[in-house]
């Protein structure tokens, strides 16, 4: 080793003494490479099997040299492989080797890799997703093809997806490795896993590889599908919480092998083995009866169609319905629609909160948005029911139609908690310097969550704020 050392620091007073300074360069080059040859940068272990030398995954190796550049390490084998290849290093590429340090961590490393050192496993459902956590939600990172076998690198805990009964799927969440390099987390409902048993695992050379590099499926498997009647409640500014908590969306099921439709008039599931192309930008679920199809429209909005049949079969009216991508999360909408509705009720609380009626009676409103009404006879049993005490919540969930806006403010919903049927009640009403009006909604006046229609005969209630 003293005699690479001289050599290499001789070479380097003859690269600035002489002219051929790149051949020298060179030479310098190649003596550096013999010089870190003959030294270890420490030991790794083996995630992926060699077929040639057969080396088993787990096997802890010599590390020699890192290349960033060509993405590999130069590893020493086993010495009982090596008088029989003929060579004691081989490359390997990063992905598929673990640098720990010295011998010592390196060997307390693999007794806790020792468990699925030869675990693999084979995916069963085309376009399975790898993820980049440990929820069926979280960001994908691959997608496997039907047959392709993956490197089980740990057990680890997280929530597993929700399968047709509305129960978790039975299965656990592994870290894994693929072929190529790819790490993350994969749920085991659609695995086989297996153990190498000495044997070299290859992976599966598969002919539908179609369907993994299509950008158009790529797409759709990668945002969450919305009815476009949610995009429509953005655009026209009319939300309604209620029917965005209860997630009405189409799911295609990469991780479960089970697409769901599920609307307000309409749940249904669909079992399927794999997800081809059909035509431009058109896709089929095949497998177990599946009639579901869908397409990729120009605006990138989501044709989804099947036979829908009350018999079951494959026989009945193709429906089709539309499916978006929204801009905004599902919960940012509702997050933000609270907020409004909140700053709306402290307007009213600001301008009382107290306000009072000769005749009806008196409301006490709180922050929160709870209330108090009392002294409210006259209204019994013409508006109210007997049983009524008077304490509940108000709902700025109500809006008004562009006809009405010259009028009234807005709208709200008054919920009564001690009236077990018939509790809500609707009312328009405007807020002005001196107190409250409030005019009656009759049930046939809404439409969805829209004042459309007022009563012929309007009960109009006014309310003076309370100086006390």
């Amino acid at each position: 080793m003293g005699d690479v050392r001289f050599w290499a620091s001789s070479f380097i007073k003859m690269i600035f003494k002489y002219k051929h300074r790149k051949v020298l360069l060179f030479l310098f080059l190649l003596l550096v490479f013999l010089l870190s040859s003959c030294s270890k940068m420490g030991y790794g272990i083996l995630l992926w099997s060699i077929d040639e030398p057969p080396i088993l995954s787990g096997t802890i190796l010599p590390v020699y040299i890192r290349s960033n550049i060509e993405k590999k390490y130069v590893v020493g084998i086993p010495e009982a492989l090596r008088e029989e290849n003929g060579f004691d290093k081989i490359e390997v590429p990063l992905s598929q080797f673990e640098f720990v340090g010295s011998k010592k961590k390196t060997q307390l490393k693999a007794l806790e890799f020792n468990e699925f050192a030869q675990t693999y496993a084979e995916n069963l459902q085309d376009a399975l997703p790898i993820r980049d956590n440990t929820d069926n939600n979280s960001r994908r990172v691959y997608r496997l093809r039907v047959g392709e076998i993956i490197k089980i690198l740990a057990k680890v805990k997280g929530n597993p997806p929700i399968g047709t009964s509305g129960d978790p799927l039975v299965g656990d969440w592994y870290k894994v490795l693929t072929k190529d390099g790819i790490t993350g987390y994969c749920f085991s409902n659609r695995l086989k896993l297996f153990n190498q048993n000495e044997s070299i695992i290859q992976t599966t050379d598969l002919d539908n590889t179609e369907t993994l590099k299509n950008p158009d499926l790529d797409l759709i498997l990668s945002r969450r599908w919305s009815p476009d009647f949610y995009l429509q409640m953005i655009n026209s500014r009319k939300i309604n919480i209620q029917s965005l908590e209860k997630r009405y969306r189409f799911d295609p099921g990469q991780d479960t092998g089970i697409a769901r439709i599920i609307l307000p008039d309409t749940e249904r599931q669909f079992e399927y083995d794999r997800i081809i192309s059909d035509g431009e930008r058109a896709f089929s679920f095949e497998g177990k009866g599946s009639t579901l199809q869908m397409l990729l429209r120009p605006n990138n909005s989501l044709s989804v169609q099947f036979l829908d049949s009350s018999q079951g079969g494959n026989t009945g009216t193709r429906r089709t319905l539309i499916f978006v991508s929204l801009p905004t999360d599902v919960n940012d909408i509702i997050l933000q629609e609270n907020a409004r509705r909140e700053e709306i009720i402290m307007n009213i609380y600001n301008q009382g909160p107290v306000f009072t009626s000769n005749n009806f009676g008196t409301i006490t409103l709180r922050t929160t948005g709870d209330f108090t009404w009392t002294g409210f006879d006259l209204l019994v049993p013409q508006l109210f029911p007997e049983e009524t005490n008077g304490t509940g919540r108000i709902s700025m969930d109500l809006y008004i139609s562009p006809s009405y806006e010259d009028r009234f403010n807005g709208a709200f919903t008054l919920q009564f908690t001690d009236i077990r049927s018939n509790n809500n009640f609707y009312f328009l009403y405007v807020l002005d310097n001196q107190g409250l009006r409030l005019e009656v909604i009759p049930d046939y006046g809404i439409d969805d969550i829209t004042v459309m229609r007022r009563d012929s005969s309007p009960l109009v209630l006014y309310f003076f704020k309370d100086s006390d």
